[in-house]
């Protein structure tokens, strides 16, 4: 297929349509995938997870985890409305779940399924600290992260695909495939989810802070976080080191955007 005026103008037709605004950033990111489909497949997948593993239910630690989803989740509901998202959350069917296991790791599918492991408890250690793990995993859901990894891979795969087609000769495809695989994970897919991350950090601790939990607890956080050994350029989230500093700096602004909501004591 030739690349003519008129095929890059519908392409680019194609792209704009399948767009979305971020309610935090007023940015317009990818959406190839609709809610309505990402969501449905999203609880579908998360039914499946809790039926394959133990939910903890019944303990102050399962109650604290339920306890600091909603205020978070109503800190989002609230800041959404203040900022001109009236009814952003209303397909979000907020679900948080304890489970028994050693990982130190937490998540959030696109809709507002979330998972916290016991192992990372004893790194939370307090209120505030599993606040901060939950604004930041409950900020992936709001800004979409999910659907934006799926249309960037689109992207990846349509860039491979038209590759292997422009080339014919046998070698040069095999050429294109390696350096392609690398260089688009290296200098595109990776970056693209560190940036995620960061993104995350930054609503995140914003909106443990007008939950009413001390943002000061979010780089503290990540001190008690192991660090890897990963190089920052190979790995889908930014050195730990980085993440302290940026969140570090943004303690003030999240204070700042807390009190607009009358919030002036914080949790520890």
């Amino acid at each position: 297929m030739k690349f003519t005026p008129r095929v890059c103008f519908l392409a680019s037709m194609f792209v704009f349509a399948s767009c979305a605004t971020n309610p935090f950033t007023g940015k317009q990111t990818m959406a190839f995938v609709k809610n309505d489909n990402l969501f449905a497949s999203s609880f579908q997948q998360y039914d499946t997870f809790l039926n394959e593993n133990k939910v903890v239910v019944g303990t102050d630690d399962a109650a604290r985890i339920t306890r600091i989803g909603q205020r978070i989740a109503k800190a989002a509901e609230r800041y959404l409305n203040a900022n001109g998202y009236v009814g952003y959350l209303n397909n979000y069917k907020w679900e948080y779940n304890l489970i028994e296991d050693d990982t130190k790791n937490a998540w959030c599918m696109p809709g507002g399924k979330i998972v916290f492991y016991t192992g990372i408890l004893p790194v939370a250690k307090t209120d505030a600290g599993i606040a901060a793990i939950m604004g930041h995993e409950v900020a992936h859901a709001l800004a979409n992260h999910g659907q934006q990894r799926m249309s960037a891979a689109y992207i990846q795969q349509g860039i491979a695909l038209a590759g292997n087609v422009a080339f014919t000769e046998e070698q040069s495809r095999d050429i294109f495939n390696q350096y392609y695989g690398i260089g688009s994970n290296v200098a595109g897919m990776l970056p693209f989810s560190r940036s995620h991350e960061s993104e995350a950090d930054r609503i995140g601790i914003i909106l443990m802070a007008i939950a009413g939990y001390n943002p000061e607890a979010a780089p503290e956080l990540w001190k008690r976080m192991e660090t890897s050994n990963t190089p920052e350029i190979l790995s889908t989230h930014p050195a730990n080191a980085s993440r302290i500093s940026q969140l570090t700096k943004l303690v003030p602004d999240a204070i700042a955007e807390a009190k607009k909501f009358g919030v002036t004591s914080f949790i520890d």
